[in-house]
């Protein structure tokens, strides 16, 4: 009878990602985002950022897409509340001029980092799209749909284009005009193309 084996070691597990280092490692990541953008983001920045090292990231992250979607859903940004004041202007300043919203400078500034992105990384594309500019557009639509149906505004107009008008000529301002995306010119908006277009009889 041949000499029993000893018993092999269980294999180690790797160490997880999680909590406090999560945290740490997502926020580093937005970190580099602000700084370089996404075209110029890599692992290997993220990692030196971290204090991590990139075998590290990988465990937990299988791409740079999917690094910078937890992180920018990890962020902790002021939750942005549809208003309900019972008027369609009101309800539109109320929401877009509130912190967090069109107005919060590190919000835009999280959005022009990964701006090119969006149209050269299909995948980072379709998840931003899903997981960030989707639930913007509903809450947008919701305050459109309430006014159409006390007759604010005209039956016939396309809420589509309506509900991107706003953010639309705000966020070209901002990014390719370089005015800054205040209060004040959120509302100029509002009542000088919004509401004109909107319940134009």
């Amino acid at each position: 009878m041949s000499p029993r084996k000893p018993s092999s070691p269980e294999t180690p597990t790797r160490p997880r990602v999680e909590g406090d280092r999560e945290q740490e490692i997502l926020d580093a990541t937005l970190e580099v985002l602000v700084d370089v953008g996404y075209d110029r983001l890599t692992m290997d920045a993220v990692a030196t950022r971290a204090k991590a090292s990139k075998a590290t990231l990988y465990r937990k992250w299988e791409s740079k897409a999917t690094l910078v979607i937890d992180a920018l859903r990890s962020q902790k940004a002021p939750q942005v509340v549809v208003a309900d004041t019972g008027g369609l202007r009101d309800d539109l300043i109320a929401t877009f001029c509130q912190h967090g919203s069109l107005s919060d400078q590190h919000q835009n500034a999280l959005l022009g980092s990964v701006v090119t992105a969006i149209g050269r990384d299909p995948e980072f594309a379709a998840a931003f799209r899903e997981q960030f500019i989707a639930p913007k557009v509903a809450a947008s639509r919701t305050i459109y749909e309430r006014a159409r149906d006390r007759g604010e505004i005209r039956d016939d107009i396309d809420l589509d284009i309506l509900t991107a008008a706003l953010a639309g000529i705000v966020l070209h301002r901002g990014f390719l005009l370089g005015e800054p995306p205040t209060p004040d010119l959120i509302t100029r908006v509002i009542d000088q193309v919004i509401l004109p277009a909107a319940t134009r009889g």
